[in-house]
């Protein structure tokens, strides 16, 4: 692919992490910009570290002058869904003025190639599973709503400015690099697996099932996961889209395939070999009962193939990455 310039921003953090391991695997030279606010500097693999804020444009333009930068992928977001609606402002500050700032700023040095770190959650309740491409976008909270509001700049942009973007909107990340050397690391843990599996490392005393009488066959939600190393990939093949001249498009990241809570907990207790105590609790909020994606878009038009769509396999590599972290 050539020795490109990529600027990873957000890459100290779960997913941007991988994706600069991909990167680096496959010969890119690779700066990320990470303020570390949920990040962590030891999880960026190689290439170049920059500390900082997507705010502050007198570093952006630094950034942008000292060497020519081929793309960007943007991963620099809030993405905990209770928090958006307790405190909507940050998350339009940060997930919304802070990638209109480096678009700006991308837009001022002739850099027109943007990937994006989008989600399932523009997409609001589902009128209908799997979700396509296609579905109504009526997010239900301002991070999706954030989230939302930057395609729609992104669009703008690239009918003013010819900004060619990908936005890849997904569903469940899970899992962790096979090296076991970086994975899933939250200061505060809202993710499904990894809170089961601090059941079974006796960090935790018990799972919560936030709720059991959802129309599915065990009552309990079901959600579609998919590996962290595969959205790497999925990223990694629409950013060569890009480099070799693609247009601008919209694709869902998932396995097609729902799991159910009851289910991955016993996939987690399998896979660990420990006794997992469930409570049964209320639904949360908001929830619904199905969220499955229709992927079959980025897999027609950019051949993407999962390499891990089975869900003990996602579990293997979380659990040997959690077994190692203090």
């Amino acid at each position: 692919m050539g020795k490109a310039n990529i600027l990873v921003a957000g890459g100290a953090g779960y997913i941007g992490s991988h994706m600069v391991k991909e990167l680096l695997d496959s010969g890119f030279d690779v700066i990320t910009l990470d303020n570390l606010s949920t990040g962590h500097r030891d999880m960026v693999s190689g290439g170049t570290f920059v500390k900082g804020s997507l705010s502050d444009q007198k570093l952006l333009e630094d950034l942008f002058s000292k060497k020519p930068i081929d793309a960007v992928m943007h991963f620099a977001a809030y993405s905990l869904v209770g928090d958006s609606v307790i405190a909507p402002i940050d998350y339009y500050e940060n997930n919304f003025s802070g990638t209109l700032s480096l678009v700006a700023a991308m837009m001022r040095h002739g850099v027109k190639r943007f990937i994006f770190s989008s989600t399932a959650a523009v997409y609001g309740e589902p009128e209908y599973t799997p979700i396509s491409e296609s579905h109504p976008c009526r997010p239900t909270n301002p991070y999706g709503a954030s989230k939302l509001a930057v395609e729609r700049m992104l669009s703008d942009c690239d009918a003013a400015y010819g900004l060619k973007y990908m936005s890849l909107r997904y569903f469940n990340a899970a899992g962790a690099d096979a090296s076991a050397k970086i994975g899933e690391r939250h200061v505060r843990e809202t993710h499904l697996i990894p809170l089961v599996l601090q059941v079974a490392l006796g960090k935790r005393p018990h799972i919560d099932i936030l709720g059991t009488d959802y129309p599915t066959p065990d009552g309990t939600c079901l959600r579609d996961y998919v590996h962290v190393t595969d959205l790497a990939s999925a990223h990694l093949l629409a950013l060569s889209a890009l480099l070799e001249g693609k247009d601008s498009a919209l694709y869902n990241l998932g396995n097609s395939t729902g799991h159910s809570v009851r289910h991955v907990i016993e996939v987690c207790r399998n896979v660990s070999g420990k006794k997992i105590t469930t409570k049964e609790t209320a639904r949360r909020a908001g929830d619904p009962a199905v969220l499955v994606a229709d992927s079959q878009k980025i897999r027609r038009d950019l051949g993407w193939r999962p390499r891990y769509e089975d869900l003990e396999n996602i579990v293997e590599s979380a659990w040997r990455w959690h077994q190692h972290q203090p």
